[in-house]
């Protein structure tokens, strides 16, 4: 996109305006002196362009990333294969540069999108109704939650589990926490056990939050959880990775009333946390507490298909104070992109996708702890994640061991939860070769011990 930047002679007209002398007098007004820098920024003298391209491509290389090093970190945001049709159309100016639709009948081409975005995620899902798509699977995971405290009247409980994502939590706690609802947290249960979560669920149960594969990468017992969950007149929210649909039963055919997702493993790439992609689905007769938007197909009065705005009654643009969520803009972009990536890949393509994960991960299993100095820590089924202890207990340093030979080799989970400072997580993606898993054990393996450098 072309950026061109203000003359002096625009700044002064803008100016002249609004009645300021200048801008630094704008940002008196507004910033108070002590937290202002009171120097000019320390920029260096000014270069040509190719001195300064040669410049941010050397600052640029001090960076670790997912084009420079074989990538095993997960937590939620993956390192799939993007085909290079998803970069050429959501490229394209119409909808690089769009802004998100408020009108009924705006922007055909944007409209479609939409359209064939929800199709798209209700056929993964299983699920009747989605919307548009909200800000990221953090947002979805609380809107989700909010949505079935909306719908299920008179009870404030929302039971979910240590193994959702810690920042999924984090977000919902926040929001909780101001409108009296009541928040219960189960522990993880060994082996994948799911009856302390249904011990849990009672007559003033409004919801519970579930994530399936979870944060550890095991998978739950969804179908346990939800029949206990309607037994008591509660809805089920399940969290769930778009790419394992390829293989595992969908959230509806498991018995969850609300699915949400982190689109991001979707045509989207890793990009320093976000903008990413929250993705929602819900049975129809939810569909009143759906928030974001909803774009329909129909026809205009000359027989020809067309595309609608058919629903958006919880935005603060049109109800104002009553709304019921915040989400207003949505990810529209990276909803094409998601878009365009589905339809690349097909049912047949997800499914392939999502058993090079299976597979891969479990080869990464066995070719790991093949070294006596790590373990799996939980037994069971895993789809693309899974957790290993390290015994020397130094998975900080064995982690910068693993980068330095050119490896992302996990995430350290004692960031997470204390009791796991000797762990941390590994992804498996369809990206990772055998050659890649191979590289990994063999560095992982041959990491220096703290115990042995300390003696040495």
């Amino acid at each position: 996109m072309a950026y061109l930047f203000h003359t002096d002679a625009d700044r002064a007209q803008m100016l002249a305006s609004i009645g300021a002398d200048s801008v630094q007098q704008i940002i008196d007004q507004q910033v108070p002196q002590d937290v202002q820098l009171q120097r000019s920024l320390d920029l260096g003298d000014a270069a040509g362009e190719l001195t300064l391209e040669s410049e941010m491509r050397r600052l640029a290389a001090q960076n670790s990333s997912a084009s420079s090093h074989a990538c095993f970190l997960g937590c939620g945001a993956y390192d799939h294969f993007i085909p290079a049709a998803v970069d050429e159309i959501a490229s394209r100016g119409e909808y690089y540069t769009s802004y998100t639709p408020y009108q009924a009948e705006v922007s055909q081409g944007n409209l479609q999108v939409m359209f064939e975005y929800e199709t798209l995620i209700t056929q993964i899902t299983g699920l009747a109704v989605s919307n548009a798509s909200l800000y990221d699977g953090g947002s979805a995971a609380t809107e989700g939650v909010l949505m079935a405290l909306a719908s299920v009247r008179n009870r404030e409980k929302v039971i979910t589990s240590e193994a959702v994502h810690p920042e999924y939590r984090d977000i919902l706690e926040a929001y909780l926490q101001n409108i009296g609802a009541t928040l219960v947290t189960v522990p993880v249960g060994d082996n994948g056990d799911s009856s302390a979560i249904i011990s849990a669920i009672d007559e003033q149960t409004a919801c519970v939050l579930i994530q399936h594969p979870n944060f550890l990468g095991r998978l739950e017992d969804v179908t346990a959880i939800a029949d206990a969950a309607h037994t008591k007149g509660a809805l089920l929210v399940q969290s769930f990775d778009p790419i394992s649909t390829g293989l595992l039963k969908r959230p509806g055919d498991l018995g969850a009333d609300i699915a949400v997702a982190e689109g991001q493993c979707l045509g989207n790439p890793l990009q320093y946390g976000g903008p990413y992609l929250g993705i929602m689905a819900c049975r129809e007769d939810l569909v009143r507490r759906l928030p974001g938007r909803i774009a329909g197909q129909t026809t205009d009065r000359r027989g020809n298909r067309c595309w609608v705005l058919t629903l958006q009654t919880r935005e603060q643009h049109i109800r104002r104070e009553k709304a019921t969520s915040n989400i207003c803009s949505n990810q529209t972009l990276l909803a094409l992109r998601a878009t365009v990536y589905l339809s690349l890949l097909g049912p047949e393509g997800l499914r392939e996708t999502a058993s090079h994960c299976l597979r891969k991960a479990d080869y990464a299993k066995r070719r790991i702890t093949a070294s006596d100095r790590f373990d799996i820590v939980h037994d069971g089924p895993v789809f693309k994640e899974f957790v290993v202890r390290d015994r020397s207990d130094d998975v900080d340093g064995l982690l910068r061991h693993a980068e330095s030979h050119g490896i992302l080799a996990g995430v350290a989970l004692g960031q997470f939860d204390p009791s796991m400072n000797d762990c941390f997580l590994v992804a498996v993606t369809e990206k990772r070769s055998r050659d890649d898993i191979d590289r990994l054990a063999a560095v992982l393996a041959d990491a220096p011990c703290r115990s042995a450098v300390a003696s040495a």
